[in-house]
């Protein structure tokens, strides 16, 4: 049986990943320093199995490296990150802190341990590191142009990773991804956030005209990639993943409504609501995922139709998962600076 560490796994794309592995027979470690955005509503399925368990742990701390040789994982799948736009233009240090400073400290222990065990180091990234791609779509070689303190954290994250590789031989991935949805979300994204407003009969706050255009992806496909790139990635490579579909804001929450409507009744508050923008807000991301394509034999599953009917069921049906957050944290607007 294989055996990993998953960072960051308390989050959205963490658990979600945690949960594909250890229904594929892997024993999982879950290293989480607990934040805002963890949950351990996020991992109840999984919580009780032999194959999983849990340790508070933040990158950034030195333990870290004891944890890692004593674990002997044969892959370390760094999901550790903040995450939230808004949240890196209200306070940026967070946000290198953990995606810069922390990253470092995880590649040094990475570094030592890999000198004597056969492992792999996948580093999950964002599309968001491309910047604005007003035409076209930004493959692997696309130059990196963040605009916001949280894509230019996870940028220079990757540049730690690619240098690591080159110096040091280090067998670490890098992997680039469009925007996630799907069950156990944090409320302060779009599309949770969205649903809970359906959910609680309040207006749907869309930035600016609603126009930004993104691409979206349903976790679970994310997670399957990620899996495939375990599994026939190569080592010191970058890969895309993504859809290769595009949506604009308000197209999201429109899709979002037509399913609400089928799936509950909607309250007489439920109505678009344009908000002022937020700084330096991107226009459009899109990724050419062409290589992991082609090279790895993978493509995504889910239509955005099936995954937002599959997203709000799950929140309908999950209720208590909004009552295990912080009422503020779900409705504060942050990042008007």
């Amino acid at each position: 049986m294989k055996k990993v560490i998953v960072t960051g796994g308390l989050g959205f794309i963490g658990s979600n990943l945690i949960d594909l592995l250890v229904s594929r027979n892997f024993r999982v470690l879950n290293l989480d320093k607990v934040t805002y955005s963890s949950n351990f509503y996020n991992v109840k399925e999984f919580r009780k199995s032999k194959k999983y368990k849990f340790i508070k742990c933040d990158i950034n701390d030195k333990k870290i490296k004891k944890i890692i040789f004593k674990y002997k994982p044969n892959c370390i799948f760094n999901l550790a990150a903040e995450t939230h736009v808004d949240r890196s233009i209200d306070n940026p240090e967070s946000f290198v802190q953990s995606n810069i400073v922390g990253v470092y400290n995880l590649l040094e222990c990475f570094k030592e341990y890999s000198k004597k065990n056969k492992s792999k180091l996948i580093h999950i990234s964002t599309d968001e590191v491309y910047g604005d791609v007003l035409t076209g779509r930004s493959s692997e070689k696309y130059p990196y142009q963040p605009s916001s303190p949280y894509a230019a954290s996870k940028a220079a994250s990757d540049h730690l990773v690619s240098s690591y590789v080159r110096t040091y031989k280090i067998p670490a991935i890098v992997t680039n991804c469009s925007n996630n949805y799907g069950p156990k979300q944090h409320p302060e994204k779009l599309i949770p956030k969205l649903i809970y407003n359906i959910l609680n009969n309040k207006p749907l706050p869309i930035y600016g005209k609603g126009k930004n255009s993104r691409e979206w992806i349903y976790v679970k496909d994310h997670c399957e990639a990620l899996l495939k790139i375990l599994y026939k990635g190569k080592n010191g490579e970058f890969y895309n993943i993504g859809s290769n579909r595009n949506l604009s804001n308000l197209e999201v929450c429109r899709k979002l409504l037509q399913v609400s409507k089928k799936l509950t009744n909607i309250g007489k508050k439920v109505k678009i609501s344009f908000v002022k923008d937020r700084p330096g807000h991107d226009i459009r991301y899109a990724l050419n995922s062409n290589k992991i394509l082609k090279k790895l034999n993978w493509s995504p599953k889910t239509t955005f139709e099936r995954g937002i009917s599959l997203t709000f069921d799950w929140y309908n049906n999950n209720k208590a998962y909004y009552n295990s957050l912080s009422k503020k944290d779900i409705i504060k607007r942050l990042g008007k600076k």
